[in-house]
This record gives structure tokens, C-alpha cells and sequence, in this order.
């Protein structure tokens, strides 16, 4: 867990109801309390937060790379129960959240019935605890379905979109 994390989970508890949260990772534990303590990160809204990271033994941690803004999540591939042809097969999602078409209520859909799509090309977003989950193709191949609405809620492994691999 690095610097720009911790940031987020400061901004997440300060935008809710939570007053205290606390993970555990690889022997690291993070704990933000809301309300008590010193203020660890400036939030410019009165509130204080406390951050406490014990330190721990061991080589320093190597830091990972800069991410984007939107974690990005591969969908899961799974082949059509029943289907007539092993062409066909379902795109699932990889958590359970919200489904979103698109990047924005006013832009265009990332993909719609009857696009191309390839490895690495985002199909959707699933919303999962504020966060925005691009999910990206793991194949190539021809959307033939859209199997849930837009801003519908989805659960683990459910299919969203029926492919025609190629």
C-alpha cells in the first residue's frame, strides 16, 4: 500500500458516514480514525483524521508504478451452459457493483451490440464502493449481447455481454 492509497482511503472515510476503518495487508496495517487524533492529511473541512502504520523490519518496500485513475479489471471469460456453438461464450463480471455503459450519463457507450472488441479494450464499468472499475476484454471477438441494463446492480461472475470469439 503506498502514499496514494492511504490519500484515497482518507478522502473515502472522510466522504462518509464511516468513523473509523482499518485494513490489514502483507503485514501492514492501516488504521484512519475520523474525529480523534492529529490531522495526518489536510482536508480543508475542520475534520481531523489519524493515520497510524507501524514500521516494520525488512528491506524497504519497492514502490509500485504510477496506476490510472480507474482501477482496471479483466473480465472473466466463461463459455455459454448450453450453447450450441464453443464460439459463443459469456463475459462475467469480475465483482460485484453497479454497471455502467459508459464513462459519463452523457457520453457514448464503450461498446455496443455488434463492435469489435480485442484484448485490453474496456467494455464497461462496475462501481464497487465509489470506486470506478474499468473492465476490460480478455479476447477478441463481436459483442452479440448486452445482457444487463445500464446502471443496474451485478453480482460476482455474472454474465454481461455475449461474444462471438474470433
Amino acid at each position: 500500500m503506498n502514499l496514494t492509497e492511504i490519500r484515497r482511503l482518507v478522502k473515502l472515510v472522510e466522504a462518509s458516514n464511516i468513523e473509523e476503518l482499518e485494513i490489514k495487508e502483507e503485514g501492514l496495517e492501516v488504521r484512519i480514525t475520523k474525529g480523534r487524533g492529529t490531522q495526518a492529511f489536510p482536508t480543508g473541512t475542520g475534520q481531523s483524521f489519524q493515520v497510524m502504520a507501524p514500521v516494520l523490519p525488512g528491506p524497504p518496500a519497492a514502490v509500485p508504478a504510477a496506476q490510472p485513475e480507474a482501477p482496471v479489471h479483466e473480465a472473466r471469460v466463461e463459455p455459454v451452459p448450453g450453447g450450441d456453438s464453443d464460439n459463443i461464450v459469456e463475459i462475467c463480471s469480475p465483482m460485484v457493483g453497479t454497471f455502467y455503459k459508459a464513462p459519463a450519463p452523457d457520453a457514448n457507450p464503450y461498446v455496443q451490440v455488434g463492435d469489435e472488441i480485442h484484448p485490453g479494450k474496456v467494455l464497461c464499468i462496475v462501481e464497487a464502493m465509489k470506486l470506478m472499475n474499468e473492465i476490460e476484454a480478455e479476447l477478441s471477438g463481436k459483442i452479440i449481447k448486452i445482457l444487463v441494463e445500464n446502471a443496474q446492480p451485478v453480482e460476482y461472475n455474472q454474465p454481461l455481454f455475449l461474444v462471438e470469439k474470433s
